[in-house]
């Protein structure tokens, strides 16, 4: 059995999101969030579920970074609860909220970990959604003003930052579908939404190099692989439609400063207001961009299919099932990729800052978690990421979703992503067979194939 062995300082590491695991939502002068009024509305998230405790790390935090040291990972990427530091969303600071986060980074410091900050994971102050959210253009100005508090007060010890996470999901899960917090169904907001979280973004990146911070600055967004159903005319122009929207809506503005012009063009009237100088700040220059992989998706044309005039269908490898999400499982679809980012956007500096999947975990009579599942997934999807590096992609590290069993959004608690397995009712963590396993890789960065 030979081992693939990753570059030397290649960061193995973790990642969680503050909504999903701190809990506390109203304490120590915390302010509401658009997820805390979304899961205390009626019939918005599986059995009622809410993130009031979750895994409850804001009181459990010390613990939490004892068990990353006791896996051995390099490096944690978290997230910042906006509202826990700014209730109202701007204005005055909540001193126990950012307490809280530099008893966090100085005790990762501690462990030997590098901090990896998520600014915003999609959990916006609710008293800024009042105020129109994220469509409103004074968006960018409080994101900009949120992102100067966190530097100020952290960027001495934080090695890497992101402005946003998963921009694709907070534009169209949660503006044009409803499914996700604020619950919004209405493209035109969706679109106008991507664009001011982009805008956002760059004039984050421009404040952040203007103040001489130290650390590097990025992005995080969902890549999906799209794979034409058949050859044919319509499949393939409806593939290139659902790529332009989930994909190159994104990428192009931030390595290229424009949008797609044939997706512009086909959305019509849901085309978002531009100002001039948006596109240019859009474009600064990224120290490295994160991707969460999930999935690849199969497209066909359909005339009933939305917007964009398509179905799309899990795509998973020969001899993989599915995830308990019903997700489907496509290792190869990371290498591609990876060395997409490689063929067409320059070969950025890459995180893979998410993969991994959800099983329905449940202990032995002796509390003993077997995840085999979880450890074939990571596995095929670590050599994925080896074939691209070997290719000549320029990834640089790798972060397992997720250190905890959490609350999965609109799941709620009814899927469990974690390398611990949090019991919901005591808080007890438990460490998986996967994580014994994944530290065992980060001991020899490698992995046998």
């Amino acid at each position: 059995m030979s081992l693939r062995k990753f570059p030397d300082g290649f960061l193995w590491g973790a990642a969680t999101a503050a909504y999903q695991i701190e809990g506390a939502w109203n304490e120590d002068g915390k302010g509401e969030s658009i997820w805390d009024r979304f899961s205390h509305s009626p019939y918005r998230v599986a059995n009622g579920d809410t993130g009031d405790v979750a895994c409850d790390h804001y009181h459990r935090m010390p613990e939490d970074v004892a068990l990353m040291k006791e896996l051995g990972l390099k490096t944690y990427r978290f997230s910042i609860s906006w509202p826990r530091v700014l209730p109202e969303g701007r204005g005055t600071a909540n001193e126990k909220g950012l307490a809280f986060y530099d008893r966090l980074v100085d005790q990762l410091l501690e462990a030997g970990l590098v901090p990896n900050a998520t600014l915003y994971h999609w959990d916006l102050p609710q008293a800024l959604q009042d105020k129109g959210g994220w469509p409103n253009r004074d968006s960018v100005g409080w994101f900009t003003d949120y992102a100067r508090l966190m530097f100020d007060r952290l960027g001495d010890r934080v090695a890497l930052w992101a402005t946003h996470n998963e921009p694709w999901v907070i534009s169209f899960i949660g503006h044009a579908w409803g499914v996700m917090a604020p619950g919004i169904a209405d493209y035109s907001q969706a679109f106008q939404t991507a664009h001011h979280l982009l805008v956002s973004h760059g004039q984050t990146v421009q404040l952040f190099r203007q103040g001489g911070y130290q650390g590097k600055i990025g992005i995080v967004l969902n890549l999906s692989h799209n794979i034409p159903l058949s050859d044919s005319e319509a499949d393939l122009a409806a593939c290139q439609r659902a790529d332009a929207g989930s994909n190159t809506l994104y990428l192009d503005p931030l390595f290229k400063g424009q949008y797609p012009a044939a997706l512009m063009a086909w959305i019509g009237p849901h085309a978002p207001q531009i100002q001039d100088g948006d596109l240019a700040l859009i474009n600064q220059p990224l120290d490295f961009l994160g991707v969460n992989y999930y999935m690849t998706y199969g497209i066909r044309y359909f005339h009933s299919g939305g917007l964009y005039k398509l179905s799309t269908e899990e795509v998973s490898a020969p001899n993989w099932g599915q995830t308990a999400m019903g997700w489907g499982i496509y290792p190869p679809g990371l290498t591609a990729i990876l060395l997409r980012l490689k063929n067409d956007y320059g070969n950025p500096p890459v995180y893979v800052t998410e993969n991994g999947c959800a099983l329905a975990d449940v202990p032995d009579e002796n509390g003993v978690v077997a995840d085999p599942g979880r450890i074939n997934f990571l596995r095929a999807h670590f050599l994925a990421a080896h074939d691209a590096l070997q290719a000549g992609a320029n990834l640089q590290g790798y972060y397992v979703w997720s250190l905890l069993d959490n609350f999965e959004w609109a799941y709620g608690y009814a899927m469990r992503f974690g390398l611990v397995r949090v019991d919901y009712d005591s808080g007890r963590r438990t460490l998986k067979q996967s994580a014994h396993w994944y530290r065992d890789v980060i001991a020899q960065n490698g992995v046998a194939e």
